[in-house]
Order: structure tokens, then C-alpha cells, then sequence
């Protein structure tokens, strides 16, 4: 069987996250396509963020978890590297005995302004006129509404046979206010780990 990579995925079968507020929106899988985990040798990981920090923070997340195969592609894509040259970046990934390629990419961060409406309860209020007659009324007691702000992370994860050369395996995944990149990159590799292992994508786990 062709050595192949898979995702940010195998990377996570230690995560044991309680619960995801990630899910897969759609996903596509090379037919009869399969994964033999035990045989990947070396995996270029890409991480494209809205900056670098948060890039080099999810690459060195996916490496870490790829059991020392994992290769971050800010260390190796250096200012020596020409990447202009698809050619040659074609190549030199080739020759340099990469089995695969992972791929995470932000695609957009939508915003919703949700508003939650306060509660409202009642209460008998009983007092004494000046006339000196009982009067019984209800009062209302309000906690006020809030406006808070809901941010849905779209992420694109793709998997790349870099001897065959081509794509094997891409997802869209949405994630709901995430705490930061590395619980980002979390929960997307383990519904994509998931998916993967649910498919048959992926085998030797």
C-alpha cells in the first residue's frame, strides 16, 4: 500500500475533549481510498491563520501529535526555500522523502449578535393609603436583556498524497467560540479524526 498522510487527525486519538462545539458541515474522500497509518514515515503540516503566531501555534499542535513525523512548515518552508517555484516546491518535497502533506486553513469567522431577553418575575405588593384603605397591586422585577456576540471559525483541513500528488481527503468544519487556536485545532481534528475512521479512510490505528 502507497504510503499516504492523513489529517490533523490520527494526531488526535488522545484528545479527550467532553464536548465538541465542532461538527462537519461537508466533507470528500478519494473512492476506495485508505490510510495505513503505521507506514507514514515524515508529514509536511501547513497551518494558514490571520497570523502567524496562531499559525505556527496550530502547526507545532498537529507535529506535536504526529509522533515525531510531523515537520512544521514554518521551519522548513525558511527564507532559503523558493516558493514561488511550484516546480520546484513539487520536488523538493518529493525528494525529500515526505509521504504527505496536512493542511488547516481559517476560511472565515462569521459574527452573530445574539440577544438574550432578561427575566421577569412578579410579586404581590401590599401597602397603606393615606385614606386608609388596603390597596393590592403587582409589581414587576426585571433583570435586564444582554446583547453577547456568537463567532462561528469555518476551517478547511486537507490531505495530500505527495508521491501520488494530489489530494486525497478535504473537510469544512465550523466551530463555535472556540478558547483559542490550540482548542481550535483540537476539536477540528477529532470530529475530522472521527470522520475518518467512520469512513474507513484511515487503517493500523
Amino acid at each position: 500500500m502507497k504510503k499516504i498522510i492523513i489529517s490533523a487527525l490520527i494526531i488526535y486519538t488522545v484528545v479527550l475533549a467532553s464536548c465538541s462545539s465542532t461538527k462537519i458541515t461537508s466533507n470528500w474522500r478519494e473512492p476506495d481510498k485508505q490510510v495505513a497509518v503505521d507506514k507514514l514515515n515524515k508529514v509536511l503540516v501547513l497551518a494558514l491563520f490571520k497570523d502567524e503566531t496562531s499559525s505556527r501555534k496550530a502547526e507545532d499542535q498537529m507535529a506535536g501529535y504526529l509522533n515525531g513525523k510531523g515537520i512544521v512548515a514554518y521551519n522548513y518552508l525558511d527564507h532559503n526555500f523558493d516558493t514561488k517555484n511550484e516546480d520546484d516546491l513539487r520536488e523538493k518535497i518529493k525528494l525529500d522523502g515526505f509521504d504527505g502533506a496536512v493542511t488547516m486553513r481559517l476560511v472565515d469567522v462569521d459574527k452573530e449578535k445574539i440577544y438574550t431577553p432578561g427575566n421577569t418575575s412578579l410579586y404581590p405588593f401590599y401597602f397603606r393609603n393615606f385614606s386608609g384603605y388596603y390597596y393590592r397591586s403587582w409589581s414587576y422585577y426585571s433583570n435586564p436583556g444582554y446583547y453577547s456576540t456568537t463567532k462561528t471559525y469555518t476551517v478547511e483541513t486537507n490531505v495530500y498524497s505527495i508521491k501520488e500528488d494530489k489530494i486525497i481527503w478535504t473537510g469544512l468544519t465550523e466551530t463555535t467560540n472556540p478558547d483559542g487556536v490550540k482548542k481550535l485545532t483540537e476539536e477540528v481534528a477529532k470530529v475530522v479524526y472521527k470522520r475518518m475512521v467512520k469512513e474507513g479512510f484511515i487503517s493500523g490505528q
